[in-house]
């Protein structure tokens, strides 16, 4: 038996907009622009992607699965996602060597240090 990671999906309460933020901050392509279905990849045939759709109710607890995102420079980068409007999180992970960030509407994701060892 195969099986293929397709994509994660993010249920959004604006799925458009959740979707053009993730695609500018991962400089990721748009497969889907519908306000049903927002779907952004690496690239157009390479998987996984996000698929962001739309749900009547907010975000109201810590989520039970984040991204973890390792850049080649972690100050740079987070500096960078701030800009496009993330925002700090914490979800009581005390000082670390990864920063918790936020997406526009409170999804949690980590932008990791160097990779040690």
């Amino acid at each position: 038996m195969a099986l293929e990671w397709e994509q994660v999906v993010v249920d959004a309460a604006d799925p458009v907009t959740l979707g053009r933020w993730w695609a500018e901050a991962l400089g990721w392509v748009v497969l889907n622009d519908s306000a049903e279905e927002y779907e952004i990849r690496p690239e157009k045939d390479r998987m996984p992607g996000l698929l962001f759709v739309p749900v009547p109710e907010g975000k109201t607890v810590k989520n039970r699965l984040h991204l973890d995102f390792r850049p080649d420079d972690q100050a740079a980068e987070v500096a960078r996602l701030l800009a496009l409007g993330a925002r700090h999180a914490d979800v009581g992970q005390g000082e670390q060597r990864w920063v918790t960030l936020a997406d526009p509407e409170g999804n949690e994701f980590c932008v990791l240090g160097e990779r040690l060892g």
